[in-house]
């Protein structure tokens, strides 16, 4: 379970979990954006590596659920790489309406070279911004979607509320995350594989053990589905729900902005 981000440390300062650490609140973005600075050449492989590929399984099933209309505008916070913004181009053809938006520059960058690569240069626009603080308006959009990107913001609770305050009354919430496994022997088996694969990869592949350390904590540290489900409610969310994948390896939680 996450650590609240209004624990004081003991200089009475705000704390926010990083990875099985505690930090300053006030350093936790910095931190992560090196992370993704450090990983994002090579993040979509080692996403195929380490999920042997099940990541995209997941990703595809968000999109059924999203089920994007042409026309629709969407956001995709803590999307810089495009996948799940790509996929959701895709669906809404030549009416496609995506923002992605995220804190890491690097990421983005890979993004936008991926959509060059990929044709999709139509219906994306790609933003920097905190999920804390979103440079949009009130009431900006039909849908928004957070993929993986949750569990590494500062205060959790305040990017539940920024989101509510840029969707449309109307609009969908759609979280895809890391959770609680339903299953003990999976559970067990996951967090053995996890535990040591993540930075095995790290340090294989993508030259950084100790980032995908920090990973495989804010793993374990991100809260559990019903947790996740009532702080959704207390931002505002109306008709909440989550939907476990691969035995709770992942949820996909969803709400609406009433």
């Amino acid at each position: 379970m996450s650590a609240p981000s209004d624990t004081p440390d003991p200089d009475g300062r705000q704390s926010a979990s990083f990875g099985y650490r505690d930090v300053p609140a006030a350093e936790k973005a910095g931190m992560v954006r090196q992370v993704f600075e450090s990983v994002a050449p090579r993040y979509d492989l080692m996403n195929d590596l380490m999920s042997g590929g099940v990541h995209r399984l997941w990703k595809n099933a968000l999109l059924d659920v999203v089920n994007p209309r042409p026309g629709e505008k969407f956001l995709d916070v803590a999307g810089g790489t495009g996948d799940i913004a790509f996929r959701i181009v895709k669906k809404q053809g030549e009416r496609a309406d995506v923002s992605v938006c995220d804190i890491n520059a690097a990421m983005l960058s890979v993004g936008r070279d991926r959509a060059v690569d990929r044709g999709l240069l139509r219906g994306l626009t790609w933003t920097t911004g905190d999920a804390e603080a979103l440079p949009f308006p009130d009431r900006s959009f039909d849908g928004y979607t957070i993929a993986f990107g949750l569990r590494n913001v500062t205060d959790i609770d305040k990017a539940l509320r920024d989101a509510y305050r840029v969707l449309k009354p109307g609009g969908r919430f759609f979280c895809l995350e890391f959770s609680k496994v339903t299953s003990v022997p999976m559970a067990r088996a996951y967090d053995a594989y996890s535990e040591r694969a993540l930075p095995f990869f790290g340090r294989v592949i993508a030259r950084d053990a100790e980032s995908y350390r920090y990973l495989h904590e804010s793993i374990r540290r991100f809260p559990p589905q019903h947790e996740l489900a009532q702080r959704m409610k207390a931002a505002g969310f109306g008709n909440v729900g989550w939907r476990n994948m691969t035995m709770g390896v992942v949820a996909l939680h969803t709400g609406w902005r009433l």
